[in-house]
């Protein structure tokens, strides 16, 4: 949009920009240039995608997770003849996200790495678009104490709290009076109608194979194990400041209704769309208008029926564990964000099976002792998440011999 003080188009950071969110969010900006500005990207070792991106949006920083991919994107930059500089690390990743100049930072780096700079765009009052949910999950109450200290804009780009977001009034004060609890939907991912006895054979071929959505490895992973509706469970208590059981959690395959909000009075209101991340961003970016996402229609005239189902707790282990953390010592879902990552991983690296993800979870939960007072300051958080990731590196060790 553009700024109505200056009449200048609004300049867009975007963090994780070679990412699937970040992709989609240029894609959305591209029908919007007269009323946003790429002012800067960054990706993690994508230098090729990187560069692509540059050369078509010449933004004036680009930042690169490591100093070896950004000297290799220099040197592409410069043969170019381009004029974006070329950083690398995490403190360059904050100051691009908090610099005076960035009106808009898009969050969408994935895992715990995206913390700090969220945190910066947080602290700096910017209006964050946030898709990196993990930010919430391992930061919680610091990270929104964060927002509220730095008078930022919080908008949440996950398709199922953009739907809650868009759900509720626009004055927060009024959520608890109204809202009784919400729904957040599911799509089951791909072993939805699996035989669980075979689950020990799955492949990360399979499981990154998404029925509805488009999504990376990780992410893809989290829906097959529904670990990222756990950590969706645990954003949501934080964006909209609700006791654990006021959030819920069903199944609909179809992806059609985003979520729900159950209200007081026992309406129920929902959010309805073609599966498609170009939605929220686009709502991200223009909020509290509306412009084109480049989405289709939704035709309800050629819509199947819409089902539910409850989530099958044998199916979906690791679902429970949004609840447990959220209850237990705070610091705990930072513990299970770090060890669900390296489970991931294995998982993918094809050093641990698809059902041993759930154990690496939990015993390292049972192993990873939550130091009082962790969760209140960064730093603590950082040495929890590491010492989460060690403990969960033991366990996927044992499994692997």
């Amino acid at each position: 949009m553009v700024d109505s003080c200056s009449g200048r188009p609004q300049k867009v950071c975007i963090l994780g920009a070679t990412g699937s969110i970040g992709g989609n969010t240029l894609d959305v900006l591209a029908r919007h240039l007269e009323q946003f500005e790429v002012w800067a990207l960054s990706g993690a070792t994508s230098v090729d995608t990187l560069f692509a991106q540059c050369h078509q949006w010449r933004p004036k920083f680009a930042v690169m997770s490591e100093e070896g991919a950004a000297n290799a994107l220099r040197t592409k930059i410069r043969e170019a003849g381009l004029l974006t500089e070329v950083l690398s690390g995490e403190q360059a990743l904050c100051d691009i996200a908090s610099h005076a100049d960035v009106d808009i930072v898009m969050g969408a780096i994935v895992g715990a790495a995206g913390l700090a700079p969220c945190l910066a765009a947080a602290r700096a009052g910017k209006r964050l678009l946030l898709a990196n949910k993990e930010a919430l999950v391992v930061g919680g109450a610091l990270f929104m104490q964060a927002v509220k200290d730095g008078g930022a804009t919080l908008l949440p780009i996950d398709s199922e709290h953009s739907a809650i977001f868009q759900c509720l009034p626009d004055d927060p004060s009024t959520w608890a009076a109204r809202v009784d609890h919400i729904v957040l939907t599911a799509s089951g991912g791909p072993f939805r109608q699996r035989d669980i006895n075979t689950f020990s054979s799955i492949t990360p071929e399979q499981a990154c194979a998404h029925p509805n959505w488009v999504m990376g490895r990780k992410i893809s992973v989290d829906s097959a194990t529904m670990m990222n509706k756990a950590l969706e469970v645990i954003e949501a208590r934080w964006l909209f400041a609700l006791a654990p059981e006021q959030i819920r959690v069903v199944l609909h395959p179809q992806s059609i209704i985003h979520s729900m909000v159950v209200c007081r009075d026992r309406s129920v209101l929902a959010q309805l769309g073609t599966p498609d991340m170009r939605v929220p961003i686009a709502y991200g970016l223009s909020w509290p208008d509306r412009v084109e996402s480049g989405a289709d229609l939704l035709d309800f005239a050629k819509l199947n029926a819409l089902t539910f189902e409850p989530a099958d707790a044998k199916r979906y282990p690791g679902l429970q564990l949004a609840w447990d953390t959220l209850r237990a010592s705070p610091g705990s879902t930072c513990v299970l964000n770090a060890a669900n990552e390296v489970a991931v991983a294995a998982f993918l690296a094809h050093q641990i099976r698809f059902d041993q993800i759930h154990h690496v979870n939990v015993q390292s939960l049972s192993d990873c002792a939550v130091p009082f007072g962790s969760a209140n300051t960064v730093d603590g958080l950082l040495s929890l998440d590491q010492q989460a990731r060690r403990m969960a590196e033991i366990v996927v060790a044992g499994l692997a011999r």
